[in-house]
């Protein structure tokens, strides 16, 4: 008897346990690697700090799974892979890594988080309806970010800041697209072998892109800041939360397993001022609260159209 309440008792924590645990790595480390991100890009490309964590990352992916002799994908799955691979790190990715070349951190990091508002909109140029919750969220976010970038109008006079902040911008429109065609396209392939073939496919895309533009740096001129910052990159970033995030999204419901989104800018705007000591000032605090509500409505709304 105390047998089974020890296995049913195990159990328990393990079905809500260990996803949760998993969520609240999510949500912290994944804001620290918008702070690790930032310093890499101080010392060389942000295209090949993007294309190196990728590769290495994507291989340790596949060579696991070729280890463990696991199917490779066929047909049409390879379409997807490779479509996802374009979207979510040849563009998100790589755009966001670049991006933040030009901006502060956090800036970055709550500019990342603003991608439901681009599925909402992109719904909408579809002809497809959208709730009033919606429209009231995009309205928040709105009137949030317009807030944040208050203590930024003098900073727009300045090309690279420009640049940066567009770079931002597409890649959270990259990432929109992303998500939808994952919903739509949705294959059967093991999700983890899937990532991997994704970030070596990216990889191999934006070093080509680097060597034809001449835009990279040989490898021996980076410096050691980098290289750590690639290591925690691809080590914490792209492999153990990538691993966590999809455990999480399988363990649990998808109003919970969110989260994240909501606490990685946190994350990230109070580290850089700690760490960077990019400013933390009373527009950037009430900006973010007013854009992450207004991001929760449009998610909410979002998965009530859903159920």
């Amino acid at each position: 008897m105390k047998t089974k309440i020890k296995n049913a008792f195990t159990s328990k924590v393990n079905s809500i346990g260990l996803p949760i645990l998993a969520l609240c790595w999510v949500s912290f480390f994944w804001g620290t690697t918008w702070l690790a991100t930032k310093e890499g890009v101080k010392y060389m490309p942000a295209l090949q700090l993007a294309a190196i964590r990728q590769f290495i990352g994507g291989c340790l992916y596949v060579a696991f799974f070729l280890y463990k002799k696991a199917p490779w994908p066929k047909g049409k799955q390879w379409k997807s892979i490779i479509i996802l691979s374009i979207l979510n790190f040849v563009l998100s990715n790589a755009l966001s890594t670049w991006g933040v070349k030009y901006i502060s951190s956090g800036l970055g990091a709550i500019i990342g988080a603003i991608f439901p508002l681009w599925i909402v909109l992109i719904t909408v140029f579809k002809g497809e309806k959208i709730a009033r919750l919606s429209i009231l969220g995009l309205v928040v976010s709105f009137a949030g970010v317009c807030v944040i970038f208050y203590d930024h109008l003098a900073d727009f006079i300045k090309p690279d800041f420009r640049f940066g902040i567009f770079l931002s911008l597409f890649s959270t429109f990259t990432w929109a697209f992303g998500t939808l065609y994952t919903r739509k396209k949705a294959a059967s392939f093991n999700p983890y072998f899937s990532l991997g073939l994704q970030m070596l496919i990216s990889s191999i895309l934006l070093l080509a892109i680097t060597g034809a533009t001449g835009t990279g740096i040989n490898i021996t001129e980076i410096p050691a800041n980098s290289w750590w910052a690639i290591g925690y990159l691809t080590i914490i970033g792209s492999v153990l939360t990538f691993i966590a995030f999809i455990y999480a999204l399988q363990h649990l419901p998808a109003h919970i397993s969110s989260v994240y989104a909501y606490i990685n800018p946190i994350v990230a705007v109070l580290l850089g001022s700690i760490i960077f000591e990019e400013p933390l000032t009373i527009a950037i605090a009430i900006g973010g609260g007013v854009t992450l509500c207004g991001l929760y409505m449009v998610n909410y709304s979002i998965r009530k159209t859903r159920i």
